[in-house]
């Protein structure tokens, strides 16, 4: 690698907007995230539930007795 072109390195701090927190590195300190994999859908197992949630809604806002 040739000297004087790369940024630094930094171990950064991660803070996930559900208060999950780890270290990475990255070339910044810190770094503040809206998802992570403690609260992402698809890595909880949830995606399914959300991904059937807008087709029930679909169907009961159809069929709903008025």
């Amino acid at each position: 690698m040739r000297e004087g072109i790369h940024p630094e390195f930094f171990e950064a701090k991660v803070s996930c907007g559900c208060g999950n927190t780890f270290m990475t590195g990255s070339t910044k300190k810190e770094l503040k995230v809206d998802v992570c994999s403690k609260c992402h859908p698809f890595f909880t197992g949830r995606q399914r539930d959300v991904a059937a949630g807008g087709r029930i809604e679909k169907f009961n806002k159809r069929y709903a007795k008025k």
